[in-house]
């Protein structure tokens, strides 16, 4: 259902108090990052008193992806950290110098918070205490500790089958899709094993691969009564056809739209009633997800419009404001359950007139 005004309202508020918490905390010599206190004495701008709520973040920069790429890691280790280790999550299938964000605890955050909500979305779909596969990437990326924790966190086990993003789409740009499709079932191959010799409950994994599982394996035969699904492009058509074919109408299909500089958006529920429609909605007030004009960033579109994806990400370990995803997407209405701008229907930017390879996603 569509949110009330007063729910709205309510988020909006929740948001502002969040912005003036975060602002205080990475503009501040005691706690602040480097990064942003050395843009704020050189701008000459006390930033705090500035920004009283979301919109007031539009005095900032807007960030740029390439600062991850070549700003030394201390410069994005807030003070109130600089004695505590941190991990390097790097983004999952970017070919060359990839985007590397530091992280102490918002994987586990967002993973805790999640699991409340599939409780919620899809009662007994996601059993407490059930074991789960991870088939997906792991090596560089928060997705492998931030299942297990979701594993875990409900009270079971995670196996894991490794994959390698970038190797697959090297291989399909280099025009090797021999090679990308053999390493693909070398993949497939372990997850069947897997399932035939281990009791799993729950798995996560991308639409194209749980696609592929689906063309070895009954998956619900299997066991398997929910499915956590994470890729950036899925239409109505793909869902449905996973939900009804792959899964047979048996299992619960959980779909998310994340990353390793936002966290986890997660979608309303998908069924025929919607039209299979994919909505998220960005963990607020952690994460705000907007759609703008791709000509006039600083205007968000009209509900229904589409429009290119902005992300801000607000946790004392990140502050990331106003950044351009490479994703379009359709401006949809708050949620009652999550009231406040949804974003759906995404895909990768300029994908209707231009070839993207999004390789295993």
């Amino acid at each position: 259902m569509i949110a009330t005004q007063d729910q709205v309202a309510q988020a909006a508020a929740a948001r502002d108090a969040h912005v003036r918490e975060m602002v205080a905390w990475h503009f501040s010599p005691e706690t602040g990052t480097p990064f942003w206190l050395d843009w704020a004495d050189a701008e000459g701008i006390n930033v705090p008193d500035a920004v009283r709520g979301f919109d007031g973040l539009a005095i900032l920069p807007r960030f740029e992806d390439e600062w991850l790429r070549r700003e030394p890691h201390e410069r994005w280790v807030p003070r109130a950290y600089r004695d505590r280790p941190f991990k390097i999550f790097e983004t999952g299938g970017t070919t060359g110098m990839p985007k590397q964000r530091l992280s102490w605890d918002d994987h586990l955050t967002d993973y805790s918070e999640f699991s409340e909500r599939i409780d919620e979305f899809f009662p007994g779909r996601f059993p407490r205490g059930a074991a789960w596969l991870m088939l997906g990437p792991t090596g560089p990326r928060r997705l492998r500790l931030a299942i297990e924790h979701l594993a875990n966190v409900r009270g079971g086990p995670c196996y894991f089958i490794d994959l390698d993003p970038r190797f697959v789409k090297k291989a399909i740009t280099d025009g090797e899709p021999r090679i990308a499709k053999a390493y693909m079932q070398h993949v497939i191959d372990q997850a069947v094993t897997i399932l035939k010799h281990r009791e799993i409950g729950c798995l996560f994994t991308t639409p194209r691969l749980l696609e592929a599982l689906g063309e070895r394996i009954s998956v619900t035969g299997a066991g398997i009564t929910g499915v956590f699904c994470g890729g950036t492009s899925m239409t109505p058509q793909v869902i449905r056809f996973l939900y009804e074919e792959v899964l047979e109408e048996k299992a619960a299909l959980a779909a998310t739209y994340g990353n390793t500089l936002m966290g986890l958006a997660i979608a309303q529920p998908v069924s025929s009633e919607n039209g299979y429609r994919l909505t998220y909605h960005a963990p607020e007030p952690r994460a705000v997800l907007r759609v703008v004009n791709p000509d006039e960033p600083d205007r968000v579109v009209d509900y229904g419009q589409w429009g290119r994806v902005e992300l801000t990400t607000l946790t004392r370990e990140f502050f990331m404001p106003r950044f351009l995803e490479r994703d379009e997407a359709i401006r949809r209405e708050p949620f009652d359950a999550l009231p406040w701008d949804g974003v759906g229907d995404v895909r990768p930017l300029g994908s209707e007139t231009k070839k993207t390879v999004e390789g295993v996603y």
